[in-house]
This record gives C-alpha cells, sequence and structure tokens, in this order.
C-alpha cells in the first residue's frame, strides 16, 4: 500500500517492500513483553509485523528513493522465515502503480546498509537466477552511503555480521555507481539528511522541508512510534543504546518546533503522526494506521 504525501510544493509517496515478521523482544529490546504487548499484539512465535517502507521524493534533482527494501535476491526458506510473501518486484511493484519505472531514479539513498534497507539495491542480471552477476536495480541512479556505515559493513563484528550483506553494496562498487559521503547532506532543494547515531555508528534521518512545512522519515532511529513516546525503550538492534536515546530526544524535540508530519518505516500500526503536547512528554497523534496483521488502512 503506497500513500501519496505534499509538503508544501514537494510531493513524495511512501512505498513499501511488503511486511515481515520478527521476534518482538528485538524491537523491545529489554522491555518485558508485558509490557510492549498492548503497542502491538504478538503471534504465537513471539513474531510481530514489521513494516518495510522506503521514501520516493519528486525533486528538483530527480527522483530520490531512500532505501530499496530487503529485495528479491532472497530464496524461497528464508522469505518463509521471515514470513514475507515470495512475490517478486514487491517496491518496484508499487513505484509503477504510481507510474515510475527503476530507470527513473537518479539517487538512491541508504539510511544505512542493513539487510532489510539495502538488499533491494541489486538484482539478479537473469530473474530467478542466482548464479547470474548482480546489477544495480536502479540503472540510471547514483546510491549515497555514508563513509563510516560502510566502512562498519565491510568489516563487522560478531554482532553485525548477521545484518551486513555485500551482495547487496559491492555490485554498485563494481559498477562506479557508489558515492561515499561524510555527514549530514543536501540532496535538493528542502530534502536533507541528519545523521543519528545509534541503531548504527552513522545512520541517517530524512528531513523535507518546504513551504513551511516539514517531514522526518525516521528510519531505524526510531523504528516504532512507542518509541518516540518512551525514550527508554530502545531495540536489541540498537548498537549504542545511550546514544539511541538522546537521538531520538533531539529528533522528537526539533519535530515538535517544526511541527512535523512523522514517517514511521517499521511500525506495523503508524505509517503517519504528528506530536503533541502531553503531561509526561510529546505524545505520539497517528494521522495514517494500518492493522499489522490485516494490513488495512484507516485514518486515526
Amino acid at each position: 500500500m503506497s500513500y501519496t504525501l505534499t509538503v508544501g510544493g514537494l510531493r513524495c509517496h511512501v512505498i513499501s517492500d511488503g511486511h515481515q515478521l520478527s521476534d518482538g523482544g528485538g524491537f523491545f529490546g529489554l522491555v518485558p513483553r508485558v509490557l510492549w504487548e498492548p503497542v502491538i499484539r504478538p503471534d504465537e512465535r513471539n513474531r510481530i509485523p514489521v513494516a518495510l517502507r522506503s521514501l520516493l521524493i519528486e525533486s528538483d534533482a530527480g527522483l530520490i528513493l531512500v532505501d530499496t527494501g530487503q529485495g528479491d535476491k532472497l530464496g524461497e526458506r528464508e522469505y518463509r522465515r521471515l514470513g514475507m510473501s515470495p512475490r517478486r518486484e514487491r517496491l518496484i511493484g508499487e513505484m509503477r502503480s504510481l507510474g515510475f519505472e527503476p530507470e527513473d531514479v537518479a539517487t538512491v539513498l541508504f539510511t544505512h546498509l542493513h539487510g532489510d534497507h539495502a538488499g533491494g539495491a541489486t538484482r539478479w542480471s537473469e530473474q530467478e537466477n542466482p548464479a547470474s552477476p548482480l546489477l544495480p536495480t536502479f540503472p540510471n541512479a547514483r546510491y549515497l552511503v555514508q563513509r563510516l556505515e560502510l566502512a562498519d559493513a565491510t568489516f563487522p563484528n560478531e554482532r553485525t555480521r548477521g545484518t551486513y550483506f555485500p551482495q547487496n553494496w559491492q555490485p554498485l562498487q563494481a559498477a562506479g555507481v557508489l558515492d561515499v559521503v561524510d555527514g549530514d547532506q543536501r540532496l535538493a532543494t528542502g530534502v536533507g539528511t541528519e545523521t543519528v547515531p545509534g541503531h548504527t555508528g552513522s545512520i541517517q534521518a530524512v528531513w523535507l522541508e518546504n513551504g513551511g512545512e516539514s517531514l522526518l522519515f525516521l528510519g531505524d532511529t526510531c523504528s516504532w512510534a512507542a518509541h518516540l513516546e518512551r525514550l527508554a525503550w530502545v531495540p536489541a538492534f540498537d548498537i549504542y543504546p545511550m546514544q539511541s536515546i538522546e537521538g531520538k530526544r533531539r529528533l522528537r524535540a526539533k519535530a515538535q518546533e517544526r511541527e512535523s508530519l512523522l514517517v514511521f518505516q517499521h511500525d506495523g500500526q503508524v505509517v503517519t503522526a504528528r506530536l503533541a503536547a502531553g503531561e509526561r512528554g510529546p505524545t505520539v497523534q497517528p494521522e495514517i494506521i494500518e492493522d499489522g496483521w490485516g494490513i488495512v488502512t484507516g485514518a486515526g
């Protein structure tokens, strides 16, 4: 399901590579299930539905795609383990429903290089043939990654080795289309990034600002809306927990000051929201919601 949003004169689209199932403890860390279960009901195996959203931005620098989902390179066994549909071209299919082709994308921005964010960046040159060479999925695009993120992905440690997969970015290097950047970036008029260490050492959030309006694509700087209200609920996936807390605190303050529309990348229920003042601090007020298990859209 895709959603078209406007930020002043900027137009963007929340598109999806589908949903996967993940252990609830991964996203809620040390928080006991009895506390987080009211937020999202897990299944009998303690799994919760996790969205794989990307942001497609129509800018004066061309079409910008933020993250690429899991992509089509996983085997049937892996898709079953993740509870994902084996249907191919999920993300590309949503782009096409909006009138865009992979060739139209000018820039692909990686918030970071974990498999569920970078997997769709490359594809087999022969569909359904894992032995064929890997090619960039978006053939006319430049791909942007933070220097520290690429270093962490290239030289992973015991904890991160299972989240970084070279086949997602090495073919881009070989093709000469991977651009390495340092720090916050201006991608186009009204489109920029902010590095917010926590989940990884240089993960990026994306800001859109135009005509006095603002949108914040949070990515894994804040995976679920509940994390923005309860800063201590740090996902087990976050490599630097205290930096994760402070990063969310900083983003939350900016978003509240700017009255920004928030877009959550992984929340199985809240797609977009805004912040409102509450007795114990800012509260999340959903605007677009989904039923994480039935994938039914509605207005909050």
